[in-house]
């Protein structure tokens, strides 16, 4: 709890045993429920997740806008929503300035912008890199809003997330959020966060057909958003 806040940090996770505890382990103890969505993983997840103290919900239908998705629906009443990466690769402290933004109302949407550190192992490949950029630049050219980053690492109150009537089910998801919260004109913070190198191989960015997916479905988002009809105001 953050003053009145109920706060619920989401962990979508796939094959994640050799980083899940250490991420649920680093949350900041001003979190009252930590979930972990686990999206059909064939390890230990599950149990090396409940004993680290999390709430892990099982959901067979792959992808991780719909672990996002089933988080969220599964949380029950709460007033702001984290999510964080299950592979070790988002520092969780970092939650603590997105989450105290949202929760002293400075902003309905806080967004970590990825920030490398020149010592330790590289976190992004190259082709993340220029892709997120890329994606930046045409979410300006088409929607006049400057965008650092795309990563996973956000939190959003309830009622802007509602909001938004999140749909993407697999690699869109932050662009959609982001795009529609453009639209729905909410207040968004961009606020530096660490990086690092993952445990574990990545399901999207380490293999071609998850990065050209993940790609695909970023632009579409992108594209879909900029003809679509305006989202109502938020207020």
């Amino acid at each position: 709890m953050l003053g009145q806040k109920h706060i619920t940090v989401i962990i979508p996770a796939l094959n994640e045993e050799a980083s899940i505890g250490r991420v649920i382990r680093e949350i900041p103890k001003f979190v009252d429920q930590v979930v972990v969505v686990d999206n059909n993983s064939t390890d230990a997840t599950r149990d090396v997740a409940e004993k680290a103290g999390a709430r892990v919900i099982q959901e067979p239908r792959t992808g991780y806008g719909q672990a996002c998705l089933t988080g969220i629906e599964a949380a029950g009443k709460t007033d702001i929503f984290a999510f964080i990466n299950g592979s070790y690769s988002d520092y969780p402290d970092d939650l603590n300035p997105l989450v105290k933004s949202v929760a002293a109302d400075q902003c309905d949407l806080a967004i970590g912008c990825r920030q490398e550190n020149p010592n330790e192992a590289r976190g992004l490949f190259r082709h993340q890199k220029w892709g997120t950029q890329l994606a930046c630049l045409t979410i300006w050219l088409l929607h006049r809003y400057r965008f650092k980053d795309l990563g996973p690492l956000r939190c959003i109150s309830a009622p802007a997330l509602q909001h938004l009537h999140m749909q993407d089910k697999d690699f869109g998801w932050t662009a959609e959020m982001q795009v529609k919260a453009v639209k729905a004109r909410q207040t968004i913070l961009q606020i530096p966060v660490r990086y690092r190198k993952r445990i574990g191989k990545s399901k999207i960015s380490g293999t071609m057909k998850g990065s050209l997916m993940a790609g695909y479905k970023i632009f579409y988002w992108i594209f879909r958003l900029a003809v679509s009809s305006k989202l109502p105001a938020y207020r």
